[in-house]
């Protein structure tokens, strides 16, 4: 009797390894028999002889075989076949289960093979005939519509698997299992084996469902039923993939290849581990005692105990994982946040001698891009925001994680944790209590607690002051006082108000500035002198500090504090009395502005009660720009001569002049050349060419005061050249610095006070002046008087005619 075989060939199964298996649980009272040939001939069915598989001595390979060497082509030789033997049927009194050797080459599993469906019931029962001269193999379930169903890879422990039921939609053949086994079914393609188990148990065969007729499979008994599988159209693998499975490769996950990584090299890794840990808990600590101040960065603020850590850990020790999370989170987002408004207080100090304001700065940043453009040019700046920005994104998102990784750290070890906060709480509670300090400074620390409330209490000042400055703004000692009773002792002169950039009192005391700044003046004084003219000096208090010129501008002019931005808007907005506006309003004079700072719309001018400005498009330069200012003082001064105070007016003049010469960085710094060659600018070119880079001197505090010192020198030269050169008996000129420069330069405790003079040749202007105690000469005494700078006006107004009428 011939076999009624297939020509086609199994598709290849998934090869999944045994450790991905879920293994089934087995029951002791089925144990395994050893495979033999006489055995493999009574795996059979309860009808017609059926063809029993391989015995476990024709199989080669290792019983640990993912898949079968039947399943694939070449996979394995075939073995010489055993002698037939006739098929015993178990007997009642003799049951024994069918046990076969599955096609994967791992004995002890009754596994089908692929088959040709049989045409009629003969045809199965002649597949155990003797005639055959393979050895018998046991039937399998085939899928009667399109393909082949893989084989189901035998457990190796010894016992047999149950070969579980088919189900069909058209004909049915009884099993012999000796107990009914879990249904599989199919509806199109192979479904992919699971591996065998090398415990020496075998593992139920799964049935299928077939849409046409079925074949009876040889079933043994189970152990525990497997739970079906249904597949729809593709090759399912069974188990989850593991390394190892013939399945298309892809890319591993980051944690899968962290772990491999890990397992390999363990003392790395733990390393890494420890050290990113370390660095999260110094960078918590480190944002919780940040100074803000350059000056407070001392050994001493970094060894002490922050109790808002401790407080902290309690919290997060106590908190379930999922809020825990978050609070952690958000913890490190605002440490993050106080560690930026940390560093912008440091910057505002170092430039404008304040911290930070939260309400009013943000306007700020807008003028700094501007000024690190002109100074470094539009790359440079592009490139400098770009990391500012990458830099506090990148700051917010690490402070975020070092505080969730210190939280899980916290609830790994929670008795660890609860042990070191119980002991850091009591440790800090008793230096606080005894007031233990280290170098000076108190080891029981709350900075970031006070950070919070000076930072909150500030926000509610500034916002308080706005509402309170904006009714004191509306009170004016000289609002309503006539036209004719302004300024009545000044009629008929030529006015000029003049600011010189950044002219502290530094640049006339610190050692490293004054000698040359002192010698400038001094010799200045002697040109003034031998010219006919005569000056009184004294000293003012800023409203600012830095910069911000426009503040200490309005404060000098309108005699109001204005010592931030929301000041300053709100005076501009309104219609106070500025002293300007005062000579305008007199209607005895003509105003105008040289403003060669102003580089857009300057819609302030209309406060300032001034009828043209000429701004630095209107002043006709054709040279280069030194660093920020735009043109040089020598050149300011000449171009407002020719445009403006060199022609014929009907009413005398009262110029704002603004000089920017000194302006920082201070370099390049221009230099003087003769009048009559100044024309355009152009001849400037050589001398910016020749300068400093700001790059030179920025860093250097040294350099940069004797750069700053060169500045101040070149801007008073230039002013009192002018003033030589084209003066006369009606000229009156008041000159005043507008703030001090920078700490870097001015010093860390520096004072706000700037130099003012008041220069003229009719000797009558200076008597008017005579009691108020300033010192002779363009340099005041240390000693001379100080005075706020919101005092002038009134003073000034008051002292040349003016009727106060509030």
């Amino acid at each position: 009797m011939s076999f009624n075989t297939s020509s086609r060939q199994l598709p290849d199964t998934d090869e999944t390894s045994d450790e991905a298996r879920p293994r089934e649980a087995r029951t002791p009272d089925a144990p395994a028999e050893p495979q033999t040939p006489e055995t493999a001939a009574r795996a059979t069915t309860g009808g017609p002889a059926e063809a029993a598989g391989p015995t476990e001595a024709d199989v080669p390979g290792d019983s640990s075989t993912a898949t079968g060497s039947a399943a694939r082509p070449g996979a394995a030789e075939p073995t010489e076949p055993t002698e037939p033997t006739e098929p015993t049927e178990p007997t009642e009194e003799s049951p024994e289960p069918a046990k076969g050797t599955a096609s994967t080459g791992s004995p002890g599993l009754a596994a089908p093979t692929e088959a040709d469906e049989p045409t009629d019931s003969s045809d199965v029962a002649e597949t155990a005939a003797p005639d055959s001269q393979e050895p018998a193999a046991a039937a399998e379930p085939a899928e009667s519509t399109r393909a082949a169903k893989a084989t189901e890879p035998a457990e190796s422990n010894g016992a047999a698997k149950p070969a579980e039921p088919t189900e069909t939609t058209g004909a049915t053949e009884p099993t012999t299992a000796a107990e009914p086994a879990q249904p599989t079914e199919t509806t199109g393609a192979a479904k992919a084996t699971e591996p065998a188990e090398s415990n020496g148990a075998a593992k139920p065969a799964e049935p299928t469902e077939t849409t046409g007729a079925t074949e009876p499979a040889a079933a043994a008994e189970p152990a525990v039923p497997a739970q079906p599988t249904e597949t729809t159209g593709a090759a399912e693998p069974a188990g989850p993939a593991v390394p190892g499975d013939d399945v298309a490769a892809g890319p591993a996950p980051v944690k899968g290849r962290w772990r491999g990584w890990r397992a390999k090299h363990p003392v790395a890794a733990r390393a890494l581990t420890w050290t990113t840990t370390g660095l999260a808990a110094v960078l918590v600590l480190f944002a919780l005692l940040m100074p803000n101040s350059s000056a407070g960065f001392r050994p001493g603020e970094f060894v002490r105990i922050p109790v808002e850590a401790v407080f902290g850990a309690a919290v997060l020790i106590v908190l379930p994982r999922r809020p825990r999370v978050v609070v952690a989170a958000a913890g490190g987002l605002l440490l993050g946040v106080l560690t930026i408004l940390n560093l912008l207080d440091i910057g505002f100090n170092e430039y404008l001698g304040r911290g930070f304001n939260l309400v009013l700065d943000w306007s700020l940043f807008a003028d700094a891009r501007a000024y690190l453009q002109d100074t470094l040019g539009k790359q440079a700046t592009l490139g400098i925001v770009v990391a500012l920005v990458l830099f506090v994104i990148v700051l917010l998102a690490v402070m975020s994680l070092a505080v969730v990784r210190l939280a899980g750290l916290m609830s790994r070890h929670t008795a660890t944790a609860t042990r070191s906060t119980l002991v850091l709480g009591t440790v800090w509670i008793a230096c606080a209590a005894l007031g233990v300090q280290v170098t000076g400074v108190p080891v029981a620390s709350d900075r970031t607690a006070k950070s919070v409330a000076d930072r909150t209490e500030r926000v509610q000042a500034t916002l308080r002051d706005e509402a309170a400055f904006a009714k004191f703004a509306k009170k004016d000692a000289f609002g309503n006082t006539p036209p004719d009773q302004l300024l009545t002792d000044l009629r008929g002169k030529d006015m000029m108000i003049t600011f010189i950039e950044s002219y502290g009192r530094s640049a006339i005391e610190d050692p490293v500035m004054a000698p040359g700044v002192d010698a400038t003046l001094t010799a200045e004084n002697q040109k003034l002198v031998k010219a006919g003219f005569a000056a009184k000096s004294g000293w003012l208090t800023s409203a600012t500090y830095g910069g911000s010129s426009w503040l200490g501008h309005s404060t000098f002019l309108s005699g109001l504090w204005i010592s931030n931005q929301q000041r300053y808007r709100t005076v501009t907005a309104g219609d106070h009395l500025t002293l300007t506006k005062a000579f305008k309003k007199s209607g005895g004079w003509d105003t105008v502005g040289v403003m060669p700072g102003v580089q857009k719309a300057w819609p302030e001018s209309k406060f300032y009660g001034l009828d043209k400005v000429y701004d630095s498009h209107k002043l006709e330069y054709k040279g280069p720009k030194f660093s920020w200012s735009t043109m040089p003082d020598q050149y300011a001064l000449t171009a407002f001569e020719r445009l403006v105070h060199g022609k014929k007016h009907d009413k005398p003049l009262m110029s704002e002049i603004i000089l920017t010469s000194s302006h920082q960085p201070w370099a390049p710094i221009p230099k003087l050349v003769p009048q009559d060659q100044v024309g355009d600018g152009s001849i400037y070119d050589s001398i910016e060419k020749a300068g400093k880079k700001p790059a030179d001197i920025i860093t250097d505090s040294t350099k940069s005061k004797q750069e700053y010192g060169k500045s101040i020198q070149y801007s008073v030269s230039s002013l009192i050249d002018y003033l030589v050169e084209y003066g006369n008996e009606n000229t009156v000129l008041i000159f005043l610095g507008d703030h001090q420069p920078i700490a870097r330069v001015s010093g860390n405790h520096a004072s706000r006070d700037v130099p003012v003079s008041i220069v003229a040749k009719d000797p009558k202007v200076l008597d008017k002046i005579a009691d108020w105690g300033w010192t002779d000469g363009l340099q005041p005494e240390h000693n001379a008087p100080v005075w706020k700078m919101s005092s002038f006006r009134d003073r000034f107004m008051t002292a040349y005619g003016s009727t106060p009428a509030p």
